[in-house]
């Protein structure tokens, strides 16, 4: 965000100043090349990156829109989205597409049960999903997009979706279920089996979102470690969303929405034949479909190969191990539910996690923060497995750190008891405003909160989550203002 109005250069700024310009800008974002971010992004090794930049450079320009004009980038989807089926138990029989990451994967999803249900069911006027409350929000916002209904229910004591309670939630408007391989919060496996049976009962659609488990799961399986079923070897699941850019370490952006046959698929696809410009046709949201994120993942793909994959699945493992039993053994952490993979939760009945979070922080980690209940969220990958330790000993440090009293600590606990009492005596409207003037004291130069614990205690201060939400949009907002 800047205060200044922003131009077109009258005329041209050289390479070399636009790259030193670059980097300056670059030198600010969080350093996620040793180890110490625990999400956006997944990094193996020094040679699988430099595979993808060459695979993404030579098809840069390339467009994944018209496959008569690329035949080369429609066998390399084509490709991809065979491995992953097969993979993932398809039989051969597996279709789908490459998007451009797990949120379009679901809306595909979302849009194919749209189709699905006015086919099929055309009575529904307004088509109903009944999925867990720990379910990825692009679900949220695809529901928004084509004004499908989502109904969200609770999740049992385990932090898996309560497959009674969503058997309850289906009715005669129902077009689909929804589980999570894992669900990103917590890093369980929804119980996929029954929820995919209670879709066959009611001859309803089966979505398993396995954005994130849907390169690792398979593989730690055949390491030994226990993985409930989740994928097309389960009766009932239809269709199934993976990125390849999680913990298939391909390029940016990069995703696979599966369906078991092809006729399923067919609902996704986008056609019109009364244009002037001619015939359009397009299988996915966008029309433009980058060249270079579809070879990178086919190459990647090939270069690893199921041994490894793996290998670094055994690697990331044993980190995960490590960490897990590291983290429960400090005292007052634990890591929530019981995570097959290297997806996990770490809270606390005794500490604010939201100061722990801040003093790691502070220490150069940076872990993203959750609520419902207040947890730091662990996404455990390849470029981890040399750092566990370090990240041990600063958490165990950042827990000393937390417990230890401060001014400005005891001015955040002040002020959000304050904000507690405020909304229990004034108007919502009022404690939305006051709240919104004090969350932005904890922004830093660009406007990013460098300590968040305040803040989230502040939001939950909130009288309803209808004013959190205009207060994000006005966040979001922004971001983009110049």
């Amino acid at each position: 965000m800047t205060d200044k109005q922003v131009y077109l250069p009258a005329s041209g700024i050289s390479k070399e100043v636009i790259l030193t310009e670059m980097q300056a800008a670059r030198s600010r974002d969080v350093d996620w090349r040793d180890g110490r971010v625990f999400s956006l992004v997944f990094k193996a090794n020094d040679d699988v990156t430099g595979l993808l930049k060459d695979a993404y450079g030579m098809f840069f320009s390339e467009n994944g829109l018209n496959p008569t004009a690329f035949p080369s980038l429609r066998r390399f989807e084509t490709e991809v989205i065979a491995m992953v089926g097969n993979l993932l138990g398809g039989q051969g029989t597996a279709a789908g597409n490459m998007t451009t990451g797990g949120t379009e994967s679901i809306l595909m999803a979302m849009l194919t049960a749209r189709e699905w249900g006015r086919a099929t069911r055309p009575k529904i006027k307004q088509p109903e999903v009944v999925l867990p409350s720990s379910a990825h929000p692009a679900f949220d916002k695809a529901a928004h997009y084509f004004g499908l209904k989502l109904v969200r229910v609770p999740v049992g004591d385990d932090l898996r979706a309560d497959v009674a309670a969503m058997r309850r939630a289906v009715n005669m408007d129902t077009v689909l279920v929804v589980g999570s391989a894992p669900s990103y919060p917590h890093g369980v496996v929804d119980p996929i089996a029954d929820i995919a049976a209670l879709a066959q009962e009611r001859k309803l659609l089966c979505h398993v979102d396995a954005c994130v488990g849907g390169m690792m799961l398979p593989f730690v399986r055949r390491l030994g470690y226990p993985v409930p079923d989740f994928d097309f070897t389960v009766p009932g699941v239809t269709s199934i969303s993976v990125d390849l850019h999680k913990y298939g370490y391909a390029a940016k952006g990069a995703s696979v929405i599966l369906y078991r046959d092809k006729a399923l698929r067919r609902y996704q696809l986008f056609a019109t034949t009364d244009w002037a410009g001619g015939i359009y046709a397009s299988p996915t949201m966008t029309g433009t479909r980058p060249g270079g994120a579809i070879a990178a993942a086919w190459a990647i793909m090939n270069y690893l190969g199921e041994r490894g994959y793996l290998q670094i699945a055994a690697e990331v493992m044993r980190t995960t191990v490590r960490l897990r039993d590291g983290v429960n053994a400090i005292d007052g952490l634990r890591i929530l539910g019981n995570p097959p993979m290297s997806v996990m939760a770490i809270a606390s009945d005794r500490d604010n996690v939201y100061e722990i979070g801040d003093e790691m922080s502070v220490r150069g980690w940076q872990l993203d923060r959750q609520q419902f209940p207040p947890t730091l969220h662990l996404t455990v990958n390849y470029a981890h497995t040399a750092v566990a330790d370090a990240f041990l000993m600063d958490l165990a440090q950042s827990v000393i750190a937390a417990r230890q009293p401060s001014l400005r600590r005891s001015g955040n606990e002040a002020a959000v008891k304050a904000a507690r009492g405020a909304a229990k005596v004034l108007p919502g409207r009022l404690v939305s405003g006051l709240t919104g003037r004090a969350s932005a004291l904890f922004g830093g130069d660009d406007g990013l909160p460098q300590r968040s614990a305040a803040m989230y205690g502040m939001m939950g201060t909130l009288p309803n989550r209808g004013d959190l939400h205009e207060l994000v949009l006005d966040l979001l907002s922004s971001f983009t203002e110049s």
